[in-house]
């Protein structure tokens, strides 16, 4: 368990995508979908990308809490090597350190329904210079 972690980020678990919240900040709370085929761009991978990505400074302990709201689902990102389960009605917790710059892609590993498959996870991975930029960006 973490003692003092720079940032908790809230992960929530619905069907069929994901919510977070930056408890650490006011106001800083959104959806995050799967980007649907007609709305790729070429830069995008089909099947993982998302319209709203998490956004985590590098070189920093962050907290992370998961839930659900209906059924479980499990919060994967394999190259970081976090897998957590969301269960509705408990509150589960894990950490993570990301030493490097990068996009980071996850999914529901959890079968949860028709749909799990489209429920990606989208990690950007910056420094803690451009993060405080993008909570200032974000919050006005």
């Amino acid at each position: 368990e973490l003692n003092n972690p720079l940032i908790t980020l809230k992960s929530i678990g619905h069907q069929w995508y994901w919510s977070y919240e930056y408890s650490d900040f006011n106001n800083i709370e959104f959806d995050s979908y799967m980007i649907q085929y007609n709305n790729l761009e070429m830069k995008n991978f089909r099947l993982l990308d998302v319209d709203n990505r998490i956004v985590l400074p590098m070189n920093n302990q962050i907290r992370i809490m998961i839930t659900a709201t209906d059924v479980i689902h499990s919060w994967t990102i394999p190259s970081l090597g976090v897998k957590i389960d969301a269960n509705p009605g408990r509150l589960n917790q894990g950490n993570l350190y990301i030493n490097r710059p990068g996009i980071f892609y996850g999914q529901c590993s959890e079968i949860c329904g028709s749909n799990h498959s489209f429920m990606p996870i989208v990690i950007e991975s910056i420094s803690i210079k451009n993060f405080i930029n993008w909570i200032n960006n974000y919050s006005s």
